[in-house]
């Protein structure tokens, strides 16, 4: 199928895409190279190939957590098939793949302003029993643009978009994470993505608006990152920083610290360089603003129990190297500018919130005891280091 890759209303480039497997095979022209997908080194010659890589990974990917059960009652044999179902339309950012000679404008179908069809696929993808999906048009959604390993969908409620996320397997902490790491970040003024707590039959979720909308896109640091010149003396994280500032995001440094304390707070062990990034005007190419601080359920592993003591296991992530979660916190310059009094009482409010649900999650009350253990610690471990 020849089609013009588009970023919103801009022709991004013509190209040959395969759909039975998903994948550029040529590119004819390039429009415009400044709308291309940051990822895409401008200069290089295996553009086919970086190509490639980003448009598989807008997608759902290999590891997601039963995809073979998912792509059962989706019908389908390989996530690839999905990438086009709906012109490659994704509500993280704005780009799509327009047939050539099809007269069709971006405004008719975004899923920004337009509905979609979303109960089959919520079924298929978070249900412990679903029916195998017969419905083609219940494979146009953005659903077909979702990246991780936990199982999600996409919904619509009173015109806003909100993103279902269920836990991995059958661990079912995830979502209250999410939802803790939002009160912390809550009380303590860090710019994040509000999390609640719903139920879809029976499964406990975590539930979190669109912070995208049809002006802008998210870009990750991963992406980012591929694009950053190296210098010697520099590691990476300061690299990082240096290039948000380049580009005129304000309070860069302060904004990313934020996110490590978090981390360190919540000792969430999967801080990778996609669940992190800036927004960027699409219309303009300006860098607004850091991301809001989203994706925190890999936290408060806890290895295992025993009446005496707490068995940890698990450490954070600061960009490619895996480090203790304090070594981590030493990066934040004034870890005193933080006032710990906010998060009074939050230990109690988790457990709360644990037990509220205890009926579907079966956690016993020892386990919801030693999670709220081992968050006091971390509290009070961050006032230690304040009071040093």
């Amino acid at each position: 199928m020849k089609c013009i890759l588009m970023n919103k209303n801009t022709e991004v480039l013509v190209s040959e895409y395969l759909d039975n497997l998903g994948v550029f095979s040529k590119i004819y022209e390039i429009k415009n190279i400044d709308y291309v997908p940051l990822i895409i080194n401008k200069n290089k010659e295996d553009i086919i190939k970086v190509l490639n890589d980003w448009f598989k990974g807008r997608g759902i990917p290999l590891w997601r957590d039963k995809l073979d059960l998912l792509l059962h009652r989706l019908n389908i044999s390989t996530p690839s098939e999905l990438l086009d179902k709906a012109f490659g339309l994704s509500l993280s950012d704005q780009y799509w793949l327009k047939p050539y000679n099809l007269d069709i404008c971006y405004d008719d179908i975004n899923f920004f302003d337009n509905d979609f069809e979303y109960t089959e696929f919520m079924e298929a993808s978070l249900s412990k029993n679903s029916k195998t999906i017969t419905n083609d048009k219940a494979l146009r959604t953005p659903n077909n643009t979702t990246d991780g390993m936990l199982k999600k969908a996409w919904i619509i409620e009173n015109g806003t978009r909100y993103l279902l996320k269920g836990g991995y397997k059958n661990e079912l902490l995830q979502p209250f994470n999410e939802v803790l790491a939002s009160e912390i970040c809550a009380r303590l003024g860090f710019n994040h993505v509000e999390y609640s707590i719903d139920t879809y039959k029976d499964i406990v979720v975590s539930k979190c608006p669109c912070f995208i909308n049809k002006d802008t896109e998210l870009i990750t640091c991963h992406q980012i990152r591929s694009d950053m010149k190296r210098h010697n003396d520099i590691n990476d994280y300061e690299e990082y920083i240096n290039v948000l500032e380049n580009h005129g995001i304000k309070d860069a440094r302060i904004k990313l610290e934020n996110m490590f304390i978090l981390d360190f707070l919540i000792m969430n062990e999967d801080r990778h360089l996609n669940n992190f990034g800036i927004i960027r005007d699409i219309n303009t190419l300006k860098w607004i603003d850091v991301a809001p601080i989203f994706d925190n359920g890999q936290s408060l592993n806890i290895e295992y129990y025993d009446e005496e003591e707490l068995h940890v296991s698990g450490e954070g992530r600061l960009f490619y190297e895996v480090k203790p979660f304090e070594e981590i916190i030493t990066i934040v310059k004034n870890i005193k500018r933080i006032d710990l009094s906010k998060l009074d009482g939050i230990v109690e409010w988790f457990d709360l919130l644990l037990h509220k649900y205890q009926y579907l999650t079966n956690f016993s009350d020892s386990r919801i005891n030693k999670l709220c253990i081992l968050l006091n610690r971390q509290i009070n471990r961050l006032k230690k280091l304040q009071s040093n």
